[in-house]
């Protein structure tokens, strides 16, 4: 992986300095060389990484390129395997041999980082029924306390997520854009929790992010704040360009303050009592997709405590090499409020963006998941 390889190294670690501030590095990729080439031991020695996230696209292009499975492709057909169930079992292994990577980075952490992450399947996003009973296979299946399982924050996920916590299985609940549907995931991780207490079994063990999707937003809303730019009179037009680039920041700070109302608040304290976990923010889609941006703007603007950062190998680079760490996550909170109450002023709603934006993600999973099937047909 040339990508993330350690041809240089600056004498101070800015991924390293995340951890001083409460904030975890996760990887947003997995492939088997990863492991195998001990490119994965590396950044977890040497960048602090603790923990790897995958979802079907970045199976499929593990799967579709190179030669990692190739091998192992074909030795499972000779078992007479399902497309689909040669898939699980790639997939399976692969987060297997990514958790006993990063289990010592679990112990050292008492439980609260190391996590290798594998996600349902995309096809079942509108089934909770269908949804519980899959993740429940997956946990029995890789045998790791340091797995986690991801769900889609769909309203068919969020009361998947309070039985699966329930029964005591690690989740990751994904696809979140939304304030509103952040809230009512922590509130299910609560319930959940409350569950198990009630039953009397022990909730000390058990761990769950919720995934809050960021640079995605400011796609979106960025093209629909051009076009009304153009359109708009010139006394307007300066407003509407002012928001360009605000959103997705604004959006995710005020979702990490329903995070400290919720985890604050009494009920959870009971709960902490007896043992019981944040349920921490994770930053997803960090990425920037706009070359109009600074590349690790995603990173630096939303730095703070119980929060982990998923970067991608590209994203992980930049920042090993030019980011700056400091506590953003919640500074101008005030502002935060005054930008998503322009953007309604300006007629773009944004309950609208992020709920097309959960169908898009879904579909684009699902595609994913698709694609990665033929192509382990064609191999």
């Amino acid at each position: 992986m040339s990508d993330v390889s350690r041809a240089s190294r600056p004498v101070s670690n800015p991924l390293l300095s995340l951890r001083e501030h409460g904030q975890s590095v996760w990887l947003d990729f997995m492939r088997r060389g990863l492991v195998t080439s001990g490119e994965l031991a590396r950044l977890i020695a040497e960048d602090g990484v603790a923990g790897v996230t995958s979802n079907p696209t970045i199976f499929e292009k593990a799967i579709d390129s190179g030669e990692d499975y190739a091998a192992p492709i074909a030795a499972l057909r000779e078992q007479a395997l399902s497309t689909k169930k040669i898939y699980e079992r790639l997939a399976l292994d692969d987060i297997r041999a990514a958790a006993d990577l990063l289990r010592p980075v679990y112990e050292r952490s008492g439980g609260s980082d190391g996590f290798a992450n594998l996600e349902v399947s995309p096809e079942l996003a509108g089934d909770t029924a269908g949804t519980i009973t899959e993740a429940r296979a997956l946990w029995t299946a890789l045998e790791r306390p340091n797995v986690m399982v991801k769900v889609p924050g769909t309203p068919a996920g969020v009361p998947a997520v309070r039985a699966l916590v329930a029964e005591g299985i690690n989740v990751n609940i994904t696809l979140l854009f939304s304030r509103e549907t952040y809230r009512q995931v922590a509130l299910a991780y609560l319930d959940g929790l409350e569950a198990r207490v009630a039953a009397g079994l022990p909730v000390d063990r058990l761990a769950s992010v919720a995934s809050f999707f960021v640079s995605r937003i400011d796609t979106a809303v960025d093209a629909l704040l051009e076009k009304k730019a153009k359109e708009a009179p010139p006394a307007e037009k300066s407003k509407i360009e002012g928001l360009i680039g605000k959103t997705a920041i604004a959006n995710a700070r005020l979702a990490y303050e329903i995070y400290e109302d919720v985890f604050s608040a009494s009920r959870f304290a009971r709960l902490a009592r007896r043992g019981a976990r944040v349920q921490r923010v994770l930053w997803a889609s960090t990425s920037t997709k706009s070359p109009r941006y600074r590349d690790v703007r995603y990173v630096e603007e939303l730095i703070g405590p119980d929060t982990v950062n998923t970067m991608t190998p590209e994203t992980l680079a930049a920042f090993r090499d030019h980011g700056r760490v400091r506590d953003t996550l919640q500074t101008d909170l005030p502002g935060a409020r005054e930008t998503l109450n322009a953007l309604e002023a300006v007629g773009i709603s944004l309950a609208s963006v992020t709920e097309d934006l959960v169908d898009e993600g879904v579909r684009k999973f699902a595609q994913s998941l698709e694609r990665l099937l033929r192509a382990i047909e064609r191999r």
